[in-house]
C-alpha cells in the first residue's frame, strides 16, 4: 500500500515524489515509457531559475536521482484506470495494479499530429516530432517545421545548424514563440519563413520527397522540396482513460486550479495535463509540490 501513486515521471511527477518522499509518505512512480517526459527533447534549459543552463537530459537525470534517493520507487507501466474500493485507490496498468491512498495524474501531453494523409506511414521515414533526437539524420538536407511556438522555433534552430535549409512554416504571419526566438533564426541565412500557410500533403513513395503548403490568404498551393518534416503544433493531453473518475474540460485536460486539486477526492493533478495557461517547467515543478503536500495533507487525514 502506498500513500502517493504518481502517474508520470516527467518533471512535474518527479518533483511530487520529492516533495512526497519528504513529507514522508510512501511513494510510487508509474510511467510507460521511462523517466523524464518531454524536457529530455530539449538540448539546452535556459530558463529554469537557478539554473543557469542544463541539458533536458541532465536536468531530468538529476530530478530522478533526488527523488529516489529520498525513496521514491519507480515502476515502468502504462496507467490504464483507476477504481476504489473501500476509500483505497486501485490503480490498474498494462500489466498489474498498484493500491494507494491517493493517486496524483502528472501524464503530461502529446504531440498534436498534423492530420495528413499518410502521416503515420512516414513517421520514422521522413516525418518526426523531435528535431533533437532525429535531426541528425537529416544533416545537409533540406527540411520543414511546423509550427509558430516556442518548440517550432527552437526546433528550427537545432535544424539549422545541421540541414542545409528549414523551411519554418506556420499558418499565421507572426509568430506565438518568443521574439528573441525569432530574432536568431531571421539571422540565419538558411532558414526561411513560409508565412500564412498550411501543410496540405505528405509526398514521396517510401519516404519524404516535398511537403506541399498552401498559402491561406491567396489559396495558392506550392511543395517545398525537403527530405525531412518536423512536426511542432503544439500538444494534447491523454486523460481519457480517467474520465469516468475526474471531469475534464472540452479539450482533455483535467479540470484544476492552482491547489491541483480534481473533482474526485483523494486524487490531484500536476503539471500539463491540468486546465491551465501557461506550460512550464517552472509551472509543471511547482504543480508537483503543491500536489504532492495536498496528496501529503489527505492522507493525513484519513489516518487521524
Amino acid at each position: 500500500m502506498y500513500d502517493i501513486i504518481i502517474i508520470g515521471a516527467g518533471t512535474a511527477g518527479m518533483s511530487a515524489a520529492i516533495y512526497g518522499q519528504r513529507a514522508g509518505k510512501k511513494t510510487l512512480m508509474l510511467d510507460e515509457k521511462g523517466f523524464g517526459g518531454q524536457i529530455l527533447n530539449t538540448p539546452e534549459v535556459e530558463n529554469y531559475p537557478g539554473i543557469k543552463r542544463i541539458s533536458g537530459f541532465a536536468f531530468a537525470g538529476d530530478l530522478y536521482q533526488q527523488a529516489t534517493e529520498l525513496g521514491a520507487e519507480i515502476v515502468y507501466e502504462k496507467a490504464v484506470g483507476i477504481e476504489e474500493a473501500d476509500g483505497v485507490k486501485i490503480v490498474k496498468t498494462d500489466s498489474g495494479q498498484y493500491m494507494g491512498k491517493s493517486v496524483i495524474l502528472a501524464t503530461g501531453a502529446k504531440n498534436r499530429p498534423l492530420g495528413l494523409k499518410d502521416e503515420q506511414k512516414f513517421t520514422g521515414s521522413g516525418v518526426s516530432y523531435c528535431a533533437t533526437c532525429d535531426g541528425a539524420f537529416f544533416r545537409g538536407r533540406s527540411v520543414a517545421v511546423v509550427g509558430g511556438g516556442n518548440t517550432a522555433l527552437e526546433d528550427a534552430e537545432v535544424l539549422a545548424g545541421m540541414a542545409e535549409k528549414v523551411y519554418l512554416v506556420h499558418r499565421r504571419d507572426t509568430f506565438r514563440g518568443d521574439a528573441a526566438n525569432v530574432r536568431r533564426l531571421e539571422n540565419r541565412e538558411n532558414v526561411q519563413f513560409v508565412l500564412d500557410s498550411v501543410p496540405e500533403k505528405l509526398i514521396g513513395e517510401n519516404v519524404i520527397s516535398g511537403l506541399g503548403v498552401k498559402n491561406v490568404k491567396t489559396g495558392e498551393s506550392t511543395v517545398l522540396s525537403v527530405q525531412g518534416v518536423f512536426v511542432a503544433i503544439g500538444q494534447m493531453p491523454d486523460n481519457q482513460a480517467f474520465a469516468d473518475l475526474i471531469e475534464l474540460d472540452k479539450s482533455g485536460y483535467i479540470q484544476a486550479g492552482e491547489d491541483c486539486v480534481t473533482s474526485a477526492p483523494g486524487i490531484f493533478t500536476a503539471g500539463d495535463c491540468r486546465t491551465k495557461k501557461i506550460r512550464q517547467l517552472t509551472t509543471a515543478a511547482a504543480d508537483g509540490a503543491v500536489a504532492a503536500l495536498a496528496a501529503a495533507e489527505y492522507v493525513n487525514g484519513l489516518e487521524r
